[in-house]
């Protein structure tokens, strides 16, 4: 493709793919770059050699993408979504979270939830036979490359709270098959008359793959399992370990007392430092992990 066809389809490579294969995140801002530095030195740790691909909009500053960028990532500059001003009202931050509160934990004020639906360009990255999608706010502790060869569409439940929740997928780890039809389908599908996405991507792609394969929750173990659910927590087992709500490098975290074990993980990968032997570490029920009656709030 062409520069200028790149340009009028909202994507722009910076450089070509090294593989048939890729792991993909989306980096929105410089926060989240953070993340996404944390999360390459997880999958360079795990020893894949696929691809590492930052989907990033043009909001990244120029200083992170050449930081992710000497990390050996191929970045690609992705457009927000051509969608109608109805759409984008709907789902602004402000407004969404009147419409669908967040009960269960905090996002943090650097989180656009219009920005999430940048992930589906991913489906334009026909370069790739599969991909692995990851958000920049996890970390993969074991190598996941089996995945590639598994299904579209392949995702974890969205449990953290309890096991009600298994129906639901969480769209921080998923595994896609790119395909230029499957995104113009989604295009059509995503803008219509009065649609609203409450959980954004995640609740859209639910609806577009309906018989979603389900991962085991050990591919997606969110971090309030860790107070909420303890007797699921196994550190021989998990295989990616994401920081959903309360990012680990913010500041004010409201959790951090009771998150710190976690907290010092993320802090030990995105250094770039020597990581503890992780099966080891101790479970949620140690001292370090005790929970305050209001920590689950």
């Amino acid at each position: 493709m062409t520069a200028s066809l790149e340009a009028k389809a909202g994507i722009r490579r910076h450089a070509p793919a090294a593989s048939r294969h890729a792991y993909v995140t989306l980096v929105t801002n410089d926060d989240y770059a953070r993340g996404a530095t944390a999360l390459t030195h997880s999958l360079r740790h795990s020893g894949t050699q696929a691809d590492i691909i930052v989907l990033h909009t043009p909001a990244l500053g120029e200083a992170s993408r050449e930081a992710l960028a000497a990390l050996g990532c191929r970045l690609v500059e992705a457009d927000l979504l051509p969608l109608s001003d109805a759409f984008n009202a709907r789902h602004a931050r402000r407004a969404l979270h009147g419409a669908a509160p967040f009960t269960k934990g905090r996002k943090p004020d650097f989180h656009t939830p219009l920005d999430n639906f940048v992930k589906l360009r991913l489906w334009q990255l026909v370069e790739y036979e599969s991909c692995i999608f990851v958000d920049a706010d996890a970390i993969v502790l074991k190598n996941i490359d089996r995945l590639f060869a598994y299904p579209e569409f392949s995702a974890a439940p969205n449990v953290y709270e309890s096991l009600r929740d298994f129906q639901r997928l969480n769209s921080g780890v998923f595994v896609a098959r790119p395909a230029l039809a499957t995104f113009a389908a989604m295009q059509e599908r995503l803008d219509v008359a009065d649609a609203f996405w409450p959980r954004t991507d995640q609740t859209f792609l639910q609806t577009f793959f309906p018989q979603w394969h389900g991962l085991p929750v050990t591919f997606n173990m969110l971090q309030y399992v860790w107070f909420t659910m303890p007797d699921l927590w196994d550190w021989k087992s998990i295989q990616v370990l994401h920081f959903q709500y309360e990012k680990p490098w913010e500041t004010n975290h409201p959790k951090s007392e009771v998150l710190m074990p976690l907290i010092a993980l993320w802090q030990a990968f995105h250094d770039g430092g020597p990581i503890p032997d992780i099966a080891a570490l101790p479970g949620p029920s140690g001292p370090a992990a005790a929970l305050s009656p209001s920590a689950g709030a």
